[in-house]
């Protein structure tokens, strides 16, 4: 055995396995074991999942979920939600020829503190007029922003993920134009409040690509 291979493996030995557990408002599953030298070192790292892992529903593979450990107690990596988005498949199955796609991207603050960037699509049955996307896209404002207000960041990514944000906006945006698809496509957590583990800053900005 070489000496560079041996060192590999003594380094690998050296290694804990940590559980990522999702948050609460997700069911606190075990969703990755990943292993890390210095727990430390997990702080900050992102767990992809789908919301099929979390809720067993086969119609809900084509959305992505991301994870950001913000906490290691024991061999248990606590995260919170950084975002999520629909897949590029399906995006592109709700694209028809004929019809109107009308985008929403909003900044909202959560009642607890959380600032998120939220992504709306809707999907027309036919061609609409400018007038009309603009009317759509204003409903869409009104009722992310209301939603936000009223809602912790846990409960405001519940309902983005499961559909009821989408509902809440098809249901008003429906009388001005029939609707085949409304959803929050995309979000992305910006800013959010005391770390647990550096609890001397207030408020922690997130860098992400996703």
């Amino acid at each position: 055995m070489s000496k560079v291979t041996k060192k590999l493996r003594d380094k690998w030995r050296m290694k804990n396995w940590y559980s990522v557990f999702t948050p609460p408002y997700f069911g606190e599953l075990n969703i990755a074991s990943i292993p890390s030298a210095d727990p430390k070192n997990m702080i900050g790292r992102v767990i992809e999942a789908t919301l099929y892992d979390i809720t067993g529903d086969f119609s809900h593979q084509s959305v992505k979920l991301y994870f950001l450990i913000v906490d290691v107690k024991g061999d248990r990596a606590e995260t919170i939600m950084k975002g999520h988005e629909y897949s590029t498949d399906f995006l592109r199955s709700l694209v028809k020829r004929g019809s109107s796609r009308i985008d929403g991207i909003f900044n909202v603050t959560t009642k607890d503190g959380y600032i998120t960037r939220v992504s709306i699509v809707a999907f027309t049955h036919e061609r609409i007029k400018s007038s009309q996307e603009s009317e759509i896209r204003k409903i869409m404002k009104s009722v992310i922003e209301e939603k936000a207000k009223k809602l912790t960041y846990g409960q405001l990514c519940h309902e983005m993920v499961l559909g009821k944000i989408g509902s809440d906006i098809y249901n008003l945006a429906k009388k001005i134009t029939p609707l085949r698809h409304v959803g929050v496509r995309k979000s992305k957590l910006l800013v959010y409040p005391t770390l647990p583990f550096k609890a001397e800053k207030e408020e922690v900005t997130i860098a992400t690509n996703k």
